[in-house]
């Protein structure tokens, strides 16, 4: 192997690790907004963990963040509570760098 190949699959690696943790620390958002929701709810601990797991799991029904969007803000419509656009998003953000910094930290 030349040098190239070898820095081409030194790139290539560290490509796929950063893919993997940014995938691992969205559904750590996921879980922590899911969590933080269900205490606005006034959900149960049990409940507040079976709801985040949902969340999670709403992630995957398209690209993007907005189906997480989505089934927590149709959630708080539909537990009767006003919570904002913003409000939302920018938890989102929030928990997202949590995430990144739990993740990085072996978390």
């Amino acid at each position: 192997m030349t040098t190239f190949d070898d820095r081409e699959k030194g790139f290539e690696s560290k490509f796929a690790l950063d893919q993997e943790q940014e995938f691992k620390a969205m559904a750590r958002r996921n879980k922590l907004l899911g969590l933080w929701a269900a205490e606005k709810m006034g959900l149960s601990p049990d409940s507040a963990e079976d709801y985040a797991k949902a969340v999670v799991r709403a992630d995957f029904e398209q690209p993007g963040d907005e189906d997480v969007f989505r089934k927590v803000a149709g959630d708080f419509k539909g537990s009767g509570l006003t919570v904002s656009e913003g409000e939302i998003r920018s938890k989102m953000d929030e928990l997202a760098s949590v995430a990144r910094d739990q993740i990085r930290a072996g978390e």
